[in-house]
């Protein structure tokens, strides 16, 4: 038959041999065991893995449950419903939880949720190279946690395309909206570069500047390779900090060569070295949101804002490259840490629901800048990424390139998104600390290129790709993000006559 295949007219023999001499065969996966939970498994547990939660994000009356077996002979298979995805995903509705729509299968319209709480318990990574939809999907994660109040974030926007509106890709002159204009009054805006953003429009943005004396050794040791400084120019560093104190900067940014020469002479500093890390931080000087002093503390305006229960956006506008982004996330993110550490000790010893810290989601793109092998652990992000949850602070990681992420931190990512990925290291990457992952593989490299993700781990019960929920008018109406200003006057002056009669007037 197959050297010899029936013409393709006749349809008579094409029917006698489809299904009997000629046929198919097919790899399935078992993912899940669903029982009924009043006739539990007495042998069986419900683990979390980092495949999936294996449990349900509704309330039905089912046990999720590993699959270690495989069906019997003679099994009936059906096509799974709408009704089974809603057992297993839930639905975005539901009152008493805080799911999430996140996309579609890719052949059925049935909504599949993320579990907000559980989400934001972990640090959680957004991966896909680039013009994969990244940062479209980055939005739409942000604003279900916004919409769900599953948590506050701390968003490091490199490019400003988060906060305010950004270009949308294609031919055509669009935008989409930014945070800001989508929840008005539970986002705020910092700015790093106050000229961009006034220059692009931006509403309501405040002016964050930092000072030298908040620059400590572990933020130049980041950037060390941006600023082309040796071990040996940070040990002085040491030294110079220790004889100074947080004046150390400006002291030595202000010193003579002769000053210098003096210096090493009494506290055993190396001459070259001191004046090299004095000519290299010079270029810090070039950086528009450092100040010798600052009359405020701009970080703790931040963090009165996140304790507020609002979600704070840093622009960097003009200042987006790796030594000002890098310099700035790793400062600001330090201390605002050090503050949740403090909250989550006073927590576990008064044991008072009042005194427990807003869940922080902290947002970084690049994160392999941050966390490579050589210096997580010497960063704030490293350390967070391994705490996990314990202080109540985690990270959501958006990069396209995982495999550059050190294996300790990937094996600690709890929820993985990722769009289409073609490096070999980089898919490996994927599945670091996955049991069972490699199945996975050929999967993550047949996804298109947009609009398609696949996503495991703590916040799903089971790996599932998915058709990615547009971002767009629709989203915008779904999450009740109406802009005023657009509507028409009889339907505003009735949604007005309505509110006015909900609160009693």
């Amino acid at each position: 038959i197959l050297t010899n295949p029936p013409p393709p007219e006749d349809d008579f023999l094409h029917a006698v041999l489809t299904g009997s001499s000629i046929y198919g065969t097919i790899n399935l996966s078992p993912m899940l065991m669903l029982i009924p939970d009043a006739q539990p498994n007495p042998k069986a547990t419900n683990s979390d893995s980092a495949l999936g939660s294996f449990t349900a994000h509704t309330n039905s009356d089912v046990v999720l449950l590993p699959v270690k077996t495989i069906p019997s002979h003679f099994s009936q298979v059906f096509d799974a419903s709408e009704r089974d995805f809603r057992m297993v995903f839930g639905w975005e509705d539901d009152p008493f939880r805080k799911n999430f729509a996140v996309g579609q299968p890719l052949d059925m319209d049935v909504p599949v949720c993320l579990d907000l709480e559980r989400f934001v318990e972990r640090s959680n990574g957004i991966f896909g190279k680039s013009g994969t939809g990244k940062s479209f999907l980055t939005r739409l994660i942000l604003s279900g946690i916004i919409q769900k109040q599953a948590g506050v974030n701390l968003m490091f926007d490199m490019h400003s395309e988060y906060g305010w509106e950004a270009m949308k890709e294609g031919k055509e002159i669009s935008t989409v909206k930014g945070l800001k204009q989508l929840f008005q009054h539970r986002v705020e805006i910092f700015t790093l570069d106050p000229e961009s953003t006034n220059r692009r429009g931006v509403r309501d943005a405040q002016e964050l500047y930092l000072s030298y004396d908040q620059i400590e050794i572990e933020d130049l040791r980041l950037v060390s390779r941006e600023l082309g400084l040796s071990d040996a120019s940070l040990d002085n560093a040491n030294i110079l900090a220790s004889e100074f104190g947080k004046s150390w900067i400006v002291q030595l940014l202000n010193m003579t060569n002769e000053e210098i020469t003096e210096f090493c002479e009494t506290k055993q500093g190396h001459k070259g070295s001191i004046m090299a890390l004095q000519r290299k931080l010079m270029r810090l000087d070039s950086l528009k949101y450092i100040r010798q002093t600052c009359p405020q503390n701009y970080i703790d305006r931040v963090l009165e804002y996140l304790d507020a229960g609002k979600h704070v956006i840093i622009e960097f506008g003009s200042q987006s490259n790796l030594l000002s982004y890098m310099l700035a996330t790793n400062m600001i993110t330090r201390r605002i840490h050090s503050s949740y550490v403090k909250k989550a000790d006073r927590f576990l010893r008064s044991k008072e629901e009042r005194d427990r810290p807003q869940q922080l989601v902290i947002t970084i793109e690049e994160a392999h800048r941050f966390l490579d092998s050589g210096i997580v652990n010497q960063t704030i992000f490293g350390t967070i990424a391994r705490e996990m949850r314990k202080y109540f602070v985690t990270l959501l990681v958006v990069d396209q390139r995982p495999s550059g992420i050190d294996n300790e931190v990937m094996s600690q990512v709890g929820t993985r998104i990722t769009c289409l990925l073609n490096d070999e290291k980089d898919i490996e990457a994927i599945f670091t600390g996955v049991s069972g992952g490699q199945a996975l593989r050929s999967v993550l490299a047949k996804l298109d290129s947009k609009q398609q993700a696949l996503i495991l781990g703590h916040a799903v019960p089971m790996p599932v790709v998915v058709r990615t929920r547009p971002y767009d008018q629709d989203f915008y109406r779904e999450i009740g993000a109406v802009d005023w200003q657009d509507f028409p006057d009889e339907q505003l002056a009735a949604a007005a006559a309505i509110a006015r009669s909900d609160l009693g007037f």
